[in-house]
């Protein structure tokens, strides 16, 4: 953070545009502000302890992951085993099942230890599946049981839930098939495809974000980087930002309207006979729009009258495509960093709780409509909304207070606890900087929306294809 921050600061020290004078605020909107930020930072505690009983979506992607390596080995040439799979997937992914230890997995674990090296170990499980599990399930485990791998493989297998190709694969190996038998080749492609979009692609992404880190460090020191375009503030104070943020975005954007709205948007998909996955895609859409309503009315009275030439945020859209470039650049640039501050995180505390509860939905979801109103939800609505409250408002204000480094600091850490977790506090934290930075080094607010966009939009497909 430190050498981020230093690079901030060198872009940042610069004198902003001088705004519109503001009358000394009463003593009401001094009160009502304060009240406002006591009651966010109390709802904002309870909300990341919370998060700690909420279940990681993490342990999830690590084994949908390690499956996918598992079904995808036979179409890795031995030369990319190690980049792609690993020396031996299968026995990588029953370590992590068993170190989860979910019943939901259990199926699939007693197959692993089935073909591995010691059978034996499945017997107890296979016999616990027989007795209690669903039917599909107990009628393989009784089969597997009876007569575990002398069994014909031609004869017809019981159908397992969700034709689950990894499952069906290794239980045609368990009652005797040959590899090429039992292969699957079609599944086992996608698999390889899905493998490289989760893995290599943003590893090399990766590697890039650090080739350009070393650019950017280079060109700061030899002197070579042009002057930033003035930061355009809004007219506002920090009284007014607390009330925007802690009153705005927090007690009725996060609190009051989901308690008003989502009896509204229960009834109404119910009376439209409309049920999940949609119903869930089009409530979470619907609650976020209701959310945005408030904190963005707020602004909008608190901006009204005439407005300055390119408007008091600095979006300045055109020319759309050197704001995209400065996106996709700040995206590869942050990568690593992001990567870096996740695996500090990791060996510092293994088990930091749960996960946005959005991401559970989106690698459970198989409904095309409803993964739509996800993305639309995180990857246009998300980024507007959010860089225009924290890099838009927020940021200016805080660089006036307190200077472009700790503005951007303070920012960034107010935007990572407004997600309410505590498993994604340090990354958050740190793509913040980079948006934050991003924000002055350009003097457009598009260029970070794009690269907010750019980010939710990685994480997003990483889950899609990993839930596939």
């Amino acid at each position: 953070m430190g050498g981020l921050r230093a690079t901030i600061e060198t872009v940042g020290e610069r004198r902003l545009k001088p705004v519109v004078d503001r009358q000394r605020p009463g003593l009401w909107k001094v009160a009502l502000a304060l009240i406002s930020l006591a009651l966010s930072l109390l709802l904002w505690i309870n909300g990341l302890l919370e998060s700690l009983d909420r279940p990681s979506v993490g342990n999830d992607l690590v084994i949908r992951q390690l499956e996918l390596a598992a079904l995808a080995a036979p179409q890795v040439s031995p030369s990319l085993h190690d980049l792609l799979i690993g020396e031996n997937p299968e026995a990588a992914l029953l370590e992590e099942i068993e170190r989860q230890s979910r019943p939901e997995n259990d199926p699939l674990r007693a197959l692993l230890q089935l073909n591995g090296p010691e059978p034996s170990r499945a017997r107890p499980l296979l016999e616990t599946l027989r007795d209690g599990g669903d039917p599909a399930t107990a009628a393989l485990a009784a089969r597997l049981l009876a007569e575990p791998g002398s069994t014909d493989p031609g004869r017809p297998q019981p159908e397992l839930p969700g034709s689950d190709p990894l499952l069906r694969r290794l239980s045609c190996l368990a009652l005797g098939g040959s590899g090429s038998s039992c292969a699957l080749p079609r599944e086992e492609r996608q698999a390889f495809f899905q493998l490289i979009g989760v893995t290599l692609l943003p590893s090399l992404a990766a590697l890039g974000g650090v080739l350009l880190i070393g650019r950017e460090i280079w060109l700061r020191w030899r002197g070579l980087v042009p002057e930033p375009p003035p930061l355009l503030g809004p007219p506002l104070g920090v009284i007014d930002v607390i009330l925007l943020v802690a009153g705005g975005f927090v007690l009725l954007g996060e609190v009051a309207t989901p308690l008003l709205i989502t009896p509204l948007i229960s009834g109404a998909l119910h009376g439209l006979a409309i049920e999940s996955p949609l119903a869930d895609g089009l409530s979470v859409l619907l609650l976020y729009l209701g959310l945005m309503a408030a904190p963005l009315t707020i602004l909008a009275l608190m901006l009204g009258g005439q407005r300055p030439e390119g408007g008091w945020l600095q979006y300045r859209w055109r020319p759309v495509g050197s704001a995209l470039r400065k996106g996709l650049k700040g995206l590869l640039i942050v990568l690593p960093l992001v990567s870096l501050a996740s695996w500090l995180q990791q060996l510092v505390w293994s088990d930091p709780g749960g996960s946005n509860p959005l991401l559970e939905l989106v690698l459970r979801s198989t409904s095309p409509l409803a993964l739509f109103c996800f993305a639309f939800t995180a990857i246009v609505l998300a980024p507007l909304f959010e860089e225009t409250i924290f890099r838009g408002v927020l940021l200016p204000v805080l660089v006036r207070q307190l200077g472009a480094g700790w503005g951007v600091v303070v920012s960034s850490a107010v935007f990572a606890l407004a997600h309410l977790s505590l498993s994604e506090l340090a990354p958050l934290f740190v793509l913040g900087l980079a948006l934050g930075w991003l924000r002055l080094a350009s003097g457009r607010l598009s260029a970070s929306i794009w690269l907010h966009a750019l980010w939710n939009g990685l994480t997003f497909s990483n889950l899609v294809l990993l839930g596939s």
